[in-house]
Order: C-alpha cells, then structure tokens, then sequence
C-alpha cells in the first residue's frame, strides 16, 4: 500500500477515527502530522492489539478538528465556548487564526460580552473584597488608622454593613429630600424689586432702576444647614475612602461636590449676590444637582439585573454612537443648510439665519417636530420630507445592534448570578 493511502485509526474518547496519513500530514508539524512519523507509535498512547492512538480527548470536538484536515476550513461546533476551544486547537497544535470567518462572530459574540462583565463587573467587587481582606489584616496592626479606616469606610458607604451605617444613610436621604423640597420652593420665594441708583450731572439729577433679587433669609440658612452636612460628609468619605482617584472620579461624587458651590457662592458674595443676576442663574443650574443626588437611594434597594447591564451595553457601542452622532452632524449641516437657502427668498420664511436652520433640521431629523419653525416653500417641505425619512432610517440601524448587544450581556449576566447562587447553596 502507498504511504500516502496508508490508514491511520484514531480513538478519541471512545470514538474511533480513521483516515489517510497523508489527510494528517496537510499541516506540518501539528500533533496529528507527527503520529504519520516512524517513531510515533513510541512516543505516542498506541495499543499495537487494536492498532491504533488513544487520545483522552473531547470526540465531539475532534471531529471538527480532523475535518479541518480534510477541508482545509476550519469551523467550531454549535454551543461550544471560545476557552473549551481555543484549548483544544492548541492541544492539537492548530493555530486559532486559521479559524473560518463565519465562525468569528459565533465565538466572539458571547465570549467578548463574558470577558466584558468579568473584567468590568467583578472588578469592583474584586478590589471590594481584597480592600476588605487587606483591612482585616491591617486591623491586627495597632495603629489607629488601621483599625478605623475600613470601619470608617462602611459606615459612610455601606449601609448594610451595621446599624449605624443604616441610620447614617437614612439620615443623609432625610437631608437630600429637604434640600430637593427648598430648591422647588425657592424659586416663589424671591423678592423681585427696583434698586434706585440716583447719580448727579451737575444740576441734572439721573435716576436708574436696577432690577434686584432678594431669597428669604430663613430659607438660605436651612440650606447652609443641609450643605454642611453634605460637607461634613463628602469629606469624611474622601477621607476614609481606600481608592482616592476611583472616588474622585465617580460621577455622583462629582455631583456632590459641585452642588456644594451655590450656598457657599451666595454667603461669599453676600453683599452683591442680589444683583447679580447673571450669577443667580448659573448657581440654579447648579442646585438642579441636588436631584441627582437622589441616586443615592439605589443604595438602599438592591440594584434590577437589567440596571447593572445597561452600562456595559452603551460602553459596547461607544463608536456606534459616535459614528451615528457623525452622520446626524453631516445630515444637520447639509439638510441646514439646503433648506436655508430654499427658504431664502420666501418673505414669510421662518429662517432668520444658518443657526435657525441647523436647530430646525435637528428636530426634524429626530422627528420630534415642534413646529415653532416651518418650511412655507413647496421645495423646503420636499426638503423637509427628505430630512424627516433620512432622520427615522438613521436612527432604526443602529437600534438592532443595541438590542443585540443587550441581549447577549443580560443572558451572561443571568448565568453568572445563577452561578453565584448554586455556589451560595453549596
């Protein structure tokens, strides 16, 4: 018999295999292609009664792995996750990339959204835990920071963790109800009145008005009372928090610390504070943090499954979203701008520049459609129809790739909790 026809039989799990030596030897220097060489049988599990390799392997698995041989194409088989594979390619020697294109989606779409939640999900929990472990080995130390800092940091932070942890936060939600309730009563509360600034021209007397504000004193001493709570209590967590730059760049701690400015901003500027109106306005913007500050009940309850996905999810489309926020600048630039000059030599346009333009095309292309600016020409509503189509087609694309993307994170994430909790249970 030619070498090339010589049969080669392999047992793989139980399953027995036979093919063509010269069907092994289609890739060089891989596992398979060696058992073709003279001294295989020595090196090899060979039973000389059955003649044939015993390999202690997955024969599931195998049989796409000696297909890859035959075909030159090398597919995974259905439900298989990418770690099992990837560790039998490379038992056998065969590199991953020669994986067949059709099947790079069906390994990477699942197993990308595992790394995701393992490197993203666990890793607070993670530092948690050995924060945690590193506190309780630090407690045999005397010093007194050692002892205090992790009791400190749970009192403020965690309100499981004791008691007064409990109280401590449900004296903190106490203080954001009160200041959300002064900042939407606020507003009825100001003094509207007319400050007369009188100057002399020689014999010619000039008299001024300057509209002034003036908020019942009452009222801004309550909310000096909750902001220095809010003092008192964003630095005693900076302080005793075991990650300085994690904290600082936790966005509702940001959010504390900006609204801490408008109360403090108004007792610096006391004397002139009611004049300037300017100012006043931009500290409200401020105090609307103090909504955002109500987040903090999320403490308190145990965080939905769908709530913990939903980061994880947006962070997976970032360039999606930057790609649409791409196309929908150009659309409001070009359908702006086409509409501006169609618009242009009607008298009763609504256009009063390219800013207007770009403004109407943005709400037409998000089809929200106020209405407070209209097209009045026959070639700005063909524009106009154009902008809306182009707007509903630009936003139905890309929401498949979320719901996708969704998806498979939220049936991961179901997994592992199911996982977290049989090992509870045993």
């Amino acid at each position: 018999m030619e070498a090339s026809k010589e049969k080669i039989v392999l047992n793989v799990g139980g399953r027995r295999y036979e093919t063509y030596s010269s069907t092994l030897k289609t890739f060089p220097g891989t596992k398979l292609c060696q058992l073709t060489e003279p001294q295989a049988q020595a090196v090899s599990d060979y039973d000389p009664n059955t003649n044939e390799f015993f390999f202690d392997r997955s024969a599931k698995l195998f049989g796409d792995v000696l297909n890859y041989y035959r075909t030159r194409h090398l597919h995974c088989p259905a439900g298989v996750c990418r770690a099992l594979w990837e560790e039998e390619l490379a038992f056998w020697g065969i590199p991953e990339a020669q994986l067949a294109p059709c099947c790079w989606v069906k390994l990477s779409h699942t197993e990308g959204l595992q790394e995701d939640l393992d490197l993203r999900g666990n890793k607070d929990d993670t530092n948690e835990d050995s924060l945690t472990l590193l506190g309780q080995g630090e407690r045999r130390d005397y010093h007194w920071w050692a002892r205090w800092q992790p009791k400190m940091w749970a009192l403020f932070e965690k309100p499981y963790s004791s008691a007064g942890a409990m109280c401590l936060m449900v004296v903190s939600l106490l203080f954001n109800l009160g200041i959300l309730i002064l900042f939407f009563v606020e507003p009825t509360t100001y003094i509207e009145f007319d400050h007369y600034n009188t100057t002399r021209d020689y014999n010619i007397f000039h008299v001024a008005l300057k509209p002034s504000l003036q908020k019942a004193i009452s009222l801004l001493y309550v909310e000096l009372f909750c902001i220095l709570w809010f003092t008192f209590e964003f630095f005693m967590r900076l302080t005793f928090c075991p990650d300085k730059k994690k904290f600082l760049t936790n966005l509702l701690n940001v959010t504390d610390f900006l609204s801490l400015f408008p109360v403090y901003t108004e007792l610096f500027l006391a004397t002139h504070i009611n004049e300037m109106l300017d100012i006043l306005s931009w500290l409200g913007f401020f105090r609307v943090l103090y909504i955002v500050k109500l987040l903090k009940i999320f403490k308190l309850l145990e965080t939905p499954l769908m709530l913990k996905v939903l980061p994880f999810t947006f962070r997976s489309i970032l360039k999606e979203v930057f790609i649409l926020m791409m196309i929908f600048t150009f659309e409001i630039l070009f359908f702006g701008a086409l509409c501006y000059h169609a618009e242009l030599q009607e008298p009763e346009t609504q256009f009063d520049g390219m800013i207007s333009s770009f403004y109407w095309a943005a709400i037409t292309l998000t089809t929200v459609g106020y209405g407070d600016i209209v097209v009045v020409s026959s070639f700005g509503k063909v524009i106009a129809c154009c902008a809306a189509i182009c707007g509903i087609l630009t936003i139905i694309f890309p929401l498949p790739i979320f719901l996708i993307k969704f998806q498979g994170y939220y049936a991961t994430a179901v997994m592992k909790e199911k996982m977290k909790s049989n090992k509870r249970n045993h």
